[in-house]
């Protein structure tokens, strides 16, 4: 890796992990304090951040833990002291962390957590879906889905950004395996602009000896609703913070990025939905089936928390059909993206029909051609039921 491009203020193109990439976007915003415990496939993360604090690369403390509840306790300490934290982990990891995600959120800090999804047991599996950060979406934090490496690092750095200034802490996904033990030509920034773009975090609130206060105390139920409103407000303010994050992001870094995105001609009437590291998968499906004479066209859903309801609405105004394809699903309820689509098409006149498909659990593998196959099939799957591929 160039160390020399770096100080020139330049970014450097180097082929990284995914889970590497992820590592040195932490790096760049420089936590200074790090805890985790490792867990496949998100060990890579965490064992880069240790070298570079072993090395003398990133000045921080990295905290040795005994599990990730722990891990996510230490850096909610470290939170209330003003420090930057940073975690990462994956699936029964991060359900382990649940009690403290809603702890960290309700005392109103900003942290960032990187999450390699993959699957929860039983039966055992450690490959990807998206059932542990969904089954998480209502804990107070915000959720980043990334397609590739660059976005992963790109969105760390974002998340930063987003959570400081909201202070709400930001989750950001990775598929797990997919994009975490991958490598991808990616361009890495130069600290300088890193630091333009993220200055040193200055807390309003800490806890300091000379201006005593304490966290998370007992609230009666009036003032528990009146925080938890406040948070609320917080989070749909969120959606215009992030689009002026967005357009920071483009400016300092030349990568634009927002939080759902269409690809395909604007008058298609059948319309594929997903998110993930599946997003190239599906859009290779779209190129094949509109050389095919099929109006169709991709929406890549970035944002899942707070969710881009009035967005996504005007970008179907007009369709025929949206199918969901979901790596997560609520039992008795179905596709758990689709539930999350159809509420926020709720309100919309001349909504689409929205088609849910479980379309992967386990990291069972989706291919171009089941893509295409939905499409080409699609007067035949139920708008009722969940479509089992």
């Amino acid at each position: 890796m160039s160390q020399t491009a770096r100080a020139n203020g330049e970014q450097t193109r180097d082929m990284l992990l995914g889970s590497d990439a992820v590592a040195w976007g932490a790096r760049l915003c420089r936590p200074e304090v790090i805890a985790a415990y490792p867990i496949t496939p998100q060990t890579h993360i965490i064992e880069t951040l240790s070298g570079f604090v072993e090395r003398g690369e990133l000045k921080g403390e990295y905290i040795k833990v005994e599990s990730e509840m722990s891990a996510m306790a230490a850096c909610y300490g470290a939170v209330a002291t003003g420090s930057r934290s940073f975690t990462a982990t994956s699936s029964h990891g991060l359900a382990l962390m649940h009690e403290m995600l809603h702890w960290v959120a309700g005392s109103r800090f900003p942290m960032v957590l990187v999450n390699a999804n993959r699957a929860l047991g039983a039966p055992w599996n450690i490959w990807t879906d998206q059932s542990d950060s969904l089954s998480q979406r209502d804990t107070g934090w915000l959720q980043i889905y990334c397609e590739t490496a660059q976005e992963a690092l790109d969105s760390t750095i974002l998340a930063y950004w987003l959570s400081e200034r909201i202070m709400l802490p930001v989750m950001v996904m990775i598929d797990g395996f997919i994009l975490s033990h991958t490598m991808e030509q990616l361009l890495i920034p130069d600290q300088e602009t890193v630091d333009a773009f993220l200055p040193q975090y200055e807390p309003p609130y800490r806890l300091d000896t000379e201006n005593p206060m304490s966290f998370g105390a007992a609230a009666t139920p009036d003032n528990f609703y009146n925080l938890r409103k406040a948070m609320a407000k917080t989070m749909r303010a969120s959606l215009r913070t992030l689009e002026q994050g967005y357009a920071a992001f483009r400016d300092h870094f030349g990568r634009e990025y927002a939080n759902l995105h269409w690809d395909g001609p604007e008058d298609a009437d059948t319309v594929l939905l997903c998110s993930g590291s599946v997003t190239g998968t599906v859009r290779t499906a779209v190129q094949e089936l509109l050389s095919e004479g099929h109006r169709t066209a991709l929406i890549k859903l970035r944002l899942v928390r707070p969710f881009p309801r009035a967005e996504l609405m005007g970008l179907l105004s007009g369709v025929k059909r949206l199918i969901v394809l979901n790596r997560a699903v609520s039992f008795g309820a179905g596709g758990t993206l689709t539930q999350e689509v159809r509420s926020a098409l709720f309100a919309m006149q001349d909504r689409p029909a929205v088609i849910d498909v479980i379309a992967s659990l386990g990291g069972r593998e989706i291919f171009p051609e089941t893509v295409r196959e939905l499409v080409v099939q699609a007067d035949q799957l139920s708008e009722t039921d969940s479509n089992w591929f």
